[in-house]
Formats: structure tokens, sequence, C-alpha cells
């Protein structure tokens, strides 16, 4: 490391403490020639991850979008804001341990799905009628008789 000083290249780590939750490392360094001591920082660089939506674009991913999609198909239901955010969580781990860069936001809303079904099946049913498009009453009919039959 480079003396911020007098720019001699060899330093010596006197202290090293984790930062930020333990996402980082501070570490106090000292100059093995001029003496002067100063702090240099250590974080772990990621990658955003990008969803690529239905029209082709894309954008990062938003953690207060997807609770946002969840909130509202749980408007006024039985689900505790802690099992909202349990889905949220679960699914933002499950992102970021697939170790891809990019993920087709259908494929959120296929694990947003899973999800609500085993949580409440209405606030499944709102989601999936505006994630899957539904266009008229057959189309909702069908996801309804679907749900019963796995139920019998």
């Amino acid at each position: 490391m480079k003396c911020p000083a007098c720019g001699y290249q060899e330093t010596k780590v006197v202290d090293s403490r984790p930062i930020e939750n333990n996402t980082g490392i501070r570490r106090r360094r000292v100059c093995l020639d001029c003496g002067t001591k100063f702090s240099t920082y250590e974080h772990i660089e990621t990658m955003p991850i990008m969803v690529i939506k239905k029209d082709k674009t894309r954008e990062v991913f938003d953690r207060s979008k997807l609770l946002g999609g969840i909130l509202k198909a749980c408007h006024k239901r039985p689900v505790t804001s802690s099992q909202m955010e349990n889905i949220v969580r679960d699914i933002e781990n499950a992102i970021k341990s697939s170790s891809k860069n990019e993920i087709p936001s259908v494929a959120i809303g296929t694990m947003v799905m899973e999800r609500l079904k085993n949580v409440d099946e209405i606030a499944y049913v709102r989601f999936a009628s505006i994630y899957r498009e539904f266009k008229d009453v057959d189309t909702f009919l069908k996801e309804l008789t679907e749900i019963k039959n796995e139920k019998a």
C-alpha cells in the first residue's frame, strides 16, 4: 500500500477491525519510511442484480418494489407483516444465492406465487391475476379451479 504522505510503497498493518456489520475491514497502517499513520478500508465488491422485464428492458432489483407488490396482494388479508417480510427475504436470498447477475421478472413472479399460495390463497389469486395478466373471467375461473382441485 502506497503511503499518502511520502509515496513509499511499503507499509505495515498495525490494527484491523470489522466495520458495517462485518461487511468490510478498516486497517490502520504505518509507513515504514516516514512513520505516517493512515487508514484503509476493504469492502466486498458486489454486482447489482438486474431484473429482465417482460419487454426485455433491464432494471436493478428493488426489494421495496417486490414488497410493494406483495403488500397489494395481501391488502385486507390475514397476512402479517412478518410473513410478507419473510417472503421477500426468502426470495431475495434465493436470487442472491443463484450467483446470477440477471433474473427474469417471470422467475421472481413465480417465486412470489409459490410462497403466497402457501400463506393465503386469496392473496395468491390477486397476485396471479396481475402477474399472469388474466384477460377474462374464464382465465380467472380456471386458476380458481386449479386451486380447488389441489386442495381436494
